[in-house]
C-alpha cells in the first residue's frame, strides 16, 4: 500500500536547521487498519502515491463504474467552431474501437492533458508562467533507500532539503520504491554546462542527509527531467469545455500542492457538468463559479510559492534569483506586510466550513512566515479588542457548495470582489458579533458552544477556525477593529504548535507517542528505514 503522509521535514529558511509540518499531531497517530473509512485522523493525513500505480488504480475505478475507456489512442486533431469544439478526431486502438471517421462526438470536454494543455493550446487559451519560478526538475526512482523517519506502520514524513542552487525532494512511495528529485531553475541547469544526470548525482552527493539514505541504494539509472514552470490559463471554460488539473495551471512543486489543485478541479468540474445537464442553476453561473473559484485557488498558491523561494537565503548562489523573485512580488518586507502582501491574494476558498489560503489554513501560512522571519505576523486581536461588522456596500451573492453530487447555491456577500460566506465559521462569527462586540466575551460565547455541540479533540481546532475567520474577515475588511483601553484583551497561548515545530522537538512528539500508546523497545517504531511499511 502506498505510505501514509503525515507531513514534511524541511531544510529550509535562513539557516539550516530542520524543521517538522505536520497535517496531524503526530503524538496522537496511531496505527489503524486499512483500508479503512475516510474519518478521524485519516481526514487530515494524506497519501505518497506511485503515480504510474494511483493513475491505473483511477482509470481502472471509472471503467468499472461504466466509463468507456481507450487506451493507446491519441488525440491528431481538435475540431472546433468559434469557440465551440465539435470533435477530436483521434488514432490508434481508440479510432477503430470508435469506428465511422474516427471522431469523438461529445456533449462536454474535458482537456486533463496536463503541461501538453491539447484543448487549451487548440482553443487559444494563453498562459502566463512568472519568470521567477522557471524551474527544471530532474529525478530518478530509487530501490530500497532508507526512510528517515518512519512513525507506526507505513507512516512517514517527505523530506525537502535545500540546496545553494535549488533543493531535493525524498517522497517514499511504497515499502521499497522511493522518488528523489532535484529542482533548480532553469538557468541555473543551463550555466552548468553539464548533463541533466550529472548535476542530480552532484546534488545528491552534496546533501549529506539526502546522500545518506540513499547510500545502500540502487538508482533505476533512468533518469527524468522536466520543466515544472508554474503557470495560470487566463481562462478555464468555454462554451462546451473545461481545463482542469495542469493544463488549467500548476503551482512550484516545494508546496506539494500539484495532486489537491488537480483533484479539486476534476471534481468542480465533473459537478459542473451533471448541474449543466440537470439544468437546474444558470449555465453562465456555474461556469464563472468553477472559472474564478479554481484560477484563484491556483494563484493563491503562485503567491506562496514566490514567497516561499523568496524566504530561503540558503540560496548564496542564486541570489539575484531571489531577490528577483522578492522584487518582482513585493516581497521586501517585514512579517505583518509579508501577511498582508499574501492575503491580497484572497483569503476566502467558498464551500468550506471557513477561510484558507490555497491548501494551507490561515495559522498554518502565519506560522510559516514566523518561521521563516523569526518573528510573527501577529493576530488582528493581539493588538484589538472590540470588533464591528461593516457591510456598507455590501450586495447578496451566491456562492457553490459541493456535496452529494450536487451543487446547491449558498447566500453570500461581495464586495470590490471579496466574497463572505454567509455559512460556516463566517455565520457563527456573524451572528457573534450580532450580540457580542469585544473579544474575550466572543471567546467565551464559542467555549460555551464547544463544549455543548463537540467532543473534547474538536473543541480547540474550533476555536483557532472562529480567530482565523475573524482575522481573515478584518483583512478584508467585512469586520472593523479598534482597541478599547478600557476593555481587556485577549491572551491567546503561545506555546508548542503541535503541527510546525523544530525536528529535534518533532522527534521528541515521537518518543511521546511511544510512551502514550505504549510502543516500547522500538517494537513496530523506528526511526528510519521501510521495513514496517505496508
Amino acid at each position: 500500500m502506498f505510505p501514509v503522509k503525515i507531513g514534511a521535514t524541511f531544510q529550509w529558511g535562513r539557516n539550516a536547521d530542520t524543521w517538522d509540518f505536520d497535517f496531524y499531531p503526530v503524538e496522537r497517530f496511531v496505527d489503524e487498519p486499512r483500508p479503512g473509512k475516510f474519518e478521524g485522523q485519516r481526514k487530515f493525513t494524506a497519501f505518497q502515491v506511485d503515480r504510474y500505480k494511483y493513475d491505473k488504480i483511477l482509470l481502472d475505478h471509472a471503467r468499472e463504474m461504466g466509463v468507456e475507456v481507450h487506451e493507446r489512442t491519441k488525440v491528431e486533431e481538435v475540431q472546433r467552431e468559434g469557440d465551440r469544439i465539435t470533435g477530436l478526431r483521434v488514432s490508434g486502438e481508440g479510432a477503430s474501437a470508435i469506428g465511422g471517421d474516427g471522431v469523438v462526438r461529445a456533449t462536454h470536454y474535458i482537456d486533463g492533458s496536463g503541461s501538453v494543455g491539447l484543448l487549451r493550446r487548440a482553443m487559444g487559451v494563453e498562459s502566463a508562467a512568472p519568470h521567477e519560478l522557471r524551474n527544471i526538475a530532474i529525478w530518478d526512482y530509487w530501490e530500497n533507500a532508507e526512510w528517515a523517519v518512519k512513525i507506526g506502520v507505513g507512516g512517514t514524513r517527505i523530506q525537502i532539503r535545500s540546496l545553494p542552487y535549488g533543493w531535493l525532494w525524498f517522497i517514499p512511495l511504497g515499502p521499497t520504491r522511493t522518488s528523489v528529485g532535484l529542482v533548480c531553475p532553469s538557468a541555473h541547469y543551463q550555466s552548468m554546462g553539464v548533463g541533466a544526470e550529472e548535476l542530480y548525482r552532484r546534488a545528491i552527493d552534496e546533501q549529506e542527509e539526502i546522500k545518506g539514505l540513499c547510500a545502500n541504494a540502487t538508482a533505476s539509472g533512468d533518469v527524468q527531467t522536466t520543466k515544472d514552470w508554474s503557470h495560470l490559463s487566463e481562462r478555464l471554460v468555454g462554451e462546451n469545455w473545461f481545463l482542469c488539473g495542469e493544463a488549467a495551471g500548476f503551482a512550484d512543486p516545494i508546496l506539494s500542492a500539484g495532486m489537491s489543485l488537480a483533484h479539486g478541479s476534476a471534481r468542480e468540474a465533473a459537478y459542473t457538468i451533471l448541474e449543466l445537464e440537470r439544468g437546474d442553476h444558470d449555465a453562465a453561473w456555474l461556469r464563472r463559479q468553477y472559472d474564478e473559484r479554481n484560477r484563484k485557488s491556483i494563484w493563491q498558491h503562485i503567491r506562496f510559492a514566490l514567497y516561499w523561494y523568496s524566504a530561503n537565503d540558503r540560496f548564496t548562489d542564486l541570489k539575484d534569483h531571489c531577490q528577483s523573485i522578492a522584487s518582482d512580488a513585493g516581497l521586501e518586507l517585514n512579517p505583518q506586510e509579508a501577511w498582508r502582501w499574501l492575503a491580497q491574494g484572497g483569503f476566502v476558498n467558498t464551500g468550506r466550513a471557513g477561510p484558507a489560503f490555497g491548501s494551507f489554513d490561515l495559522a498554518c501560512a502565519k506560522g510559516l512566515i514566523e518561521w521563516f522571519h523569526g518573528d510573527g505576523c501577529g493576530y488582528t486581536f493581539d493588538e484589538n479588542n472590540t470588533f464591528h461588522l461593516n457591510l456598507e456596500g455590501a450586495t447578496e451573492d451566491s456562492f457553490p457548495e459541493f456535496r452529494e453530487g450536487r451543487i446547491f447555491r449558498q447566500k453570500c456577500l461581495i464586495r470590490e470582489g471579496r466574497v463572505m460566506p454567509l455559512s460556516g465559521s463566517y455565520q457563527t462569527l456573524i451572528q457573534t458579533l450580532g450580540q457580542q462586540k469585544h473579544i474575550r466575551a466572543m471567546v467565551k460565547m464559542w467555549e460555551a458552544m464547544a463544549e455543548k455541540q463537540l467532543r473534547p479533540e474538536e473543541r480547540d481546532p474550533m476555536i483557532s477556525m472562529l480567530l482565523s475567520t475573524l482575522d481573515a474577515m478584518v483583512a478584508e475588511g467585512w469586520v472593523l477593529a479598534e482597541h478599547d483601553p478600557s476593555r481587556p484583551m485577549y491572551q491567546r497561548l503561545r506555546g508548542e504548535n503541535p503541527y510546525l515545530r523544530s525536528s529535534a522537538s518533532g522527534n521528541e512528539a515521537l518518543e511521546r507517542r511511544k510512551v502514550i500508546q505504549g510502543i516500547g523497545g522500538g517494537a513496530g517504531e523506528a526511526t528510519s528505514g521501510p521495513s514496517g511499511s505496508e
